[in-house]
């Protein structure tokens, strides 16, 4: 009796004990599921985060900015004038600039150069050497240039300052010319035309041969040409011939009058020293500024030709050049004092001190680049021989 009683009871715990059997699989069965959802919702999210870490860090953000939110970043200028009050004028930017050194006793010749550059297309920056702002006030145009004045520096001394390549960035091509330059027979809206059709990176007008000062044969004007990159004279040691690949024959411009493309001009402006004032040296370095191949990217503007005066005036206050009826008038004054040294013979000495530094500046920047070369092993000379 016991024993069937026994079987009995086991029979009717044999349901119960299936039925939770069964409810124990199912609940698991979700349980694992929604596990597994779980692991792989959190894995998506870390997949999606990693994913936009890794984006962020290839994103460029400008040295600096790196703690702001990248739409307040402002990485760009421009030497645009900004109204104090009022709406702001709707007007096209201004596409290049025309940076020059000034003295106002060349306030003529500048003048003449200024009014070559359209006033809608051309920034006008002076770079005043003699410590004249206010006298230039006369010309239309001076109101809205920029007016930069520390004495006795170089436009290259002003350059390495003010005309750093994030500031001009907004700018095409940069003139950086100096004041003794004739523009009869110059046309800035032509030129900037005929650069962009040759893709010069590096250029100048041509020198009139017949009344310029020119130093450098190359850059004088050849008749019924548009454009050379190249001469064919012979220039000291150098024959200049179709094989030449390098200055003084192709690839070269004087410093009178160059004109950059904005990626140049960012090339140049690393290059240029801070401490050496007079910018001698680079100009037969400008090949490795040219974006690509130098004897391609660097020319002469026949049919936007000019004149250099070549006119001293850096050395001194009184060294100014003048025409020569104001020098013919000051030596007469003191022709009978003879305890005075007189403008002309301060000029000279002046003069003579600045050439001396000139020479002394093109020595240090030569043995720089000599150094620069041998000290820097990754660096590839892309125009060895």
């Amino acid at each position: 009796m016991n024993k069937k009683r026994k079987s009995s009871s086991l029979l009717r715990l044999f349901p119960f004990v299936f039925l939770l059997g069964m409810v124990f699989l199912i609940g698991n069965a979700f349980i694992t599921v929604d596990y597994k959802e779980g692991i792989s919702g959190w894995s998506s999210i870390i997949r999606l985060n990693l994913a936009k870490l890794k984006m962020c860090k290839t994103q460029f953000r400008p040295p600096g900015s790196e703690t702001l939110p990248r739409g307040i970043v402002a990485s760009k200028s421009d030497l645009e004038m900004r109204p104090l009050w009022g709406a702001k004028r709707n007007k096209k930017p201004k596409q290049n600039l025309l940076a020059m050194a000034a003295g106002i006793k060349q306030k003529e010749s500048v003048n003449k150069i200024v009014n070559k550059f359209s006033s809608s297309e051309f920034v006008v920056m002076l770079f005043h050497y003699d410590g004249s702002v206010d006298e230039w006030k006369e010309f239309e145009w001076s109101e809205t240039a920029i007016h930069i004045s520390v004495v006795n520096q170089t436009k290259w001394w002003f350059a390495k300052r003010f005309l750093h390549p994030d500031i001009v960035s907004a700018y095409s091509y940069i003139f950086l010319w100096d004041e003794d330059l004739g523009v009869d027979n110059f046309d800035a809206r032509r030129y900037v035309s005929i650069i962009k059709e040759e893709g010069l990176e590096i250029s100048q007008p041509a020198l009139d041969p017949h009344l310029s000062e020119v130093h450098h044969q190359h850059t004088s004007r050849e008749n019924k040409s548009r454009v050379h990159r190249r001469t064919y004279k012979v220039i000291g040691r150098a024959r200049c011939n179709e094989n030449s690949t390098g200055p003084p024959c192709t690839g070269f411009v004087e410093m009178m009058a160059p004109v950059f493309s904005r990626a140049a001009w960012r090339c140049t402006w690393h290059m240029i020293q801070n401490d050496l004032n007079h910018g001698w040296g680079i100009d037969f370095q400008l090949g490795y500024c040219a974006q690509g191949d130098r004897t391609k990217n660097i020319g002469i503007v026949d049919s936007e030709y000019i004149l250099h005066l070549g006119l001293p005036t850096l050395g001194g206050s009184a060294e100014n050049k003048t025409d020569s009826g104001e020098l013919d008038q000051t030596k007469s004054q003191h022709s009978s004092d003879k305890t005075k040294p007189s403008p002309i013979s301060q000029m000279s000495s002046g003069r003579s001190e600045v050439r001396k530094q000139t020479y002394a500046e093109l020595e240090t920047f030569k043995h720089r680049w000599k150094n620069a070369v041998k000290n820097d092993e990754c660096w590839i000379d892309r125009f060895r021989a």
